[in-house]
C-alpha cells in the first residue's frame, strides 16, 4: 500500500503545473550556475597547471554546485511539502483519506516516499550536468558520490519536516512558510558559527551535508540525518493517527 500511495502521490505531481515549473526553474538555475563554474574554471586553467596537485573538475565545479543545490531546495521543498496533508485538510478530502482502510503509517511514509522519489529524480538531473564533464576530464568520483548522498540526505530531512508542519495546519500557505522559517533558522545558525563551535555544531543540518559535500562520509552525519528523518515521520504519524482518532 506504502507503493500505491507513493505512485499516487507522483502521479499528482507530475499532473501539476507547480511541479513542472519548478522543475524547469531550479533545472535552469542549477544549469546556469554550472555553465558559470565551468566558464571559471577554463579560465583559472593556466594557473592550475602551475599547481603540484591542482583542484580539478569536481572541486571547482562539482562541489560549489551542490552547495547552491541544498539552498535552491530548501526553498523548492516546502513548495510541494505544503500540499501534503494542509491543502488536503483545506479541500476536506483528509477525511475520506483518514477514513479508508489503510494505517497512518502507510499513509505517511507513502507521501514521504513519493516526494524523497520525485526530488531523487531532480538529484539525478543535476548529477547527469557532471557527467558531461567527463567528455574533457575526470571527476573524483568519490566525492561525486558522496556530495549527491549528501545531497539526498538533506532532502530527506526537508520532505520529514515539511510534511509534520503540514499535518499542523489547514493552510497550505502557512505550511510553506513554517518550514521555510525552521530550515532558514538552521541555515541562519550555521552561518554564525563556526567550524567544531560546541555543541550546537553537532546539531546542524548544513554542517552534515558540508561534511558530505567535502567528501568525509562520517557515521556521525549518516545517523544525524536518518533519526532527523525518522523523528519527524514519527511526529507526523503520532499526529494524524491523532486526528484520526479524534474524527
Amino acid at each position: 500500500m506504502i507503493f500505491t500511495i507513493a505512485r499516487k502521490e507522483l502521479y499528482m505531481m507530475f499532473c501539476s503545473p507547480l511541479a513542472w515549473l519548478l522543475l524547469t526553474s531550479v533545472q535552469l538555475l542549477f544549469a546556469w550556475f554550472f555553465l558559470g563554474r565551468l566558464d571559471a574554471f577554463l579560465q583559472l586553467q593556466p594557473q592550475l597547471m602551475q599547481i603540484a596537485n591542482p583542484p580539478g573538475f569536481t572541486e571547482i565545479i562539482v562541489t560549489p554546485v551542490f552547495a547552491l543545490s541544498a539552498v535552491v531546495l530548501l526553498l523548492m521543498v516546502p513548495l510541494l511539502t505544503m500540499r501534503q496533508f494542509a491543502e488536503e485538510r483545506k479541500n476536506n478530502t483528509l477525511t475520506l483519506l483518514l477514513s479508508a482502510p489503510v494505517s497512518i503509517t502507510e499513509i505517511v511514509l507513502g507521501k514521504f516516499l513519493g516526494l524523497t522519489v520525485f526530488f531523487l529524480g531532480v538529484v539525478s538531473l543535476i548529477v547527469s550536468m557532471f557527467l558531461t564533464l567527463l567528455a574533457g576530464g575526470t571527476l573524483d568520483w568519490g566525492l561525486l558520490i558522496s556530495g549527491a548522498l549528501g545531497l539526498f540526505l538533506l532532502i530527506c530531512c526537508f520532505v520529514a519536516l515539511g510534511l509534520y508542519i503540514s499535518s499542523l495546519t489547514i493552510q497550505p500557505v502557512v505550511a510553506a512558510i513554517g518550514m521555510l522559517a525552521v530550515m532558514l533558522g538552521f541555515w541562519m545558525v550555521d552561518l554564525v558559527i563556526s567550524d567544531h563551535e560546541g555543541w550546537i555544531y553537532y546539531f546542524s543540518i548544513f554542517k552534515q551535508f558540508e561534511l558530505f559535500n567535502n567528501g568525509l562520509v562520517d557515521t556521525y552525519s549518516l545517523v544525524y540525518c536518518t533519526l532527523f528523518t525518522v523523528f519527524f515521520l514519527v511526529l507526523t504519524i503520532r499526529r494524524m493517527d491523532g486526528e484520526r482518532l479524534h474524527g
